[in-house]
């Protein structure tokens, strides 16, 4: 799939796409920040060790905290440009109806999910966030004691954006169906190897055409 696949128009799911999609991409980028400031933190921990022998304390537990943010940030981000890894052996052949329906059920099953990880999720959050319980017995990491809760909290968080990614893709296939569209709006449209092999040429030339 490529971000070139998704339609825009100035119907209201259109609008409500391209609002939710700034909320995904700045929390993506911010993700994209936090692997790069993290690449900085793993080199001075290697060089504190080695040249030093003071390694950084809690590096495994820095870690193990923003692991969270790249690990679940991206999911509604990678969903709307449809990025996930799936089979199109068989829905890659349906057109019309039958590849919205299709897609509709999957959309469905994502959604079905995704509102049982959120609620599990999220009372598994809120026993790390008991604040009533001793200080000694709360979630915290083995190293340097860091509290748990805010990367527990990110996850149903970034499930939450994800719930509502799928709700408006429902919308655009449900609206594809109805309507037997052949290009609805907000939703990632099929695009064969052949078209997409091409789509990365392009952009990788720099969006410009090459004469011979």
């Amino acid at each position: 799939m490529s971000s070139n696949s998704i339609l825009s128009d100035e119907s209201t799911l259109s609008r409500i796409d391209r609002l939710v999609h700034r909320l995904e991409s700045a929390l993506t980028a911010a993700s994209g920040i936090v692997i790069f400031a993290l690449v900085f933190v793993a080199a001075a921990n290697v060089i504190g060790r080695k040249l030093f022998n003071a390694p950084m304390p809690g590096f495994i537990d820095w870690i193990e905290q923003f692991m969270a943010v790249f690990a679940f940030v991206g999911l509604a981000y990678c969903q709307r440009e449809g990025g996930h890894i799936r089979m199109d052996i068989i829905i890659g052949r349906a057109r019309g109806r039958t590849l919205w329906a299709a897609e509709f059920l999957s959309a469905i099953l994502m959604l079905a999910i995704t509102t049982a990880l959120i609620y599990g999720s999220w009372f598994h959050f809120l026993r790390s966030f008991d604040l009533s319980s001793p200080l000694w017995s709360r979630d915290s990491t083995i190293d340097i004691s860091l509290p748990i809760w805010p990367a527990k909290l990110l996850v149903p968080l970034s499930m939450t954006l994800l719930w509502l990614r799928l709700v408006l893709q429902l919308w655009g296939f449900g609206r594809a169906f109805r309507s037997n569209q052949n290009k609805p709006v907000a939703v990632p449209l099929f695009v064969d190897i052949a078209s997409q092999a091409a789509q990365e040429a392009h952009a990788i030339e720099g969006g410009h055409g090459r004469s011979d």
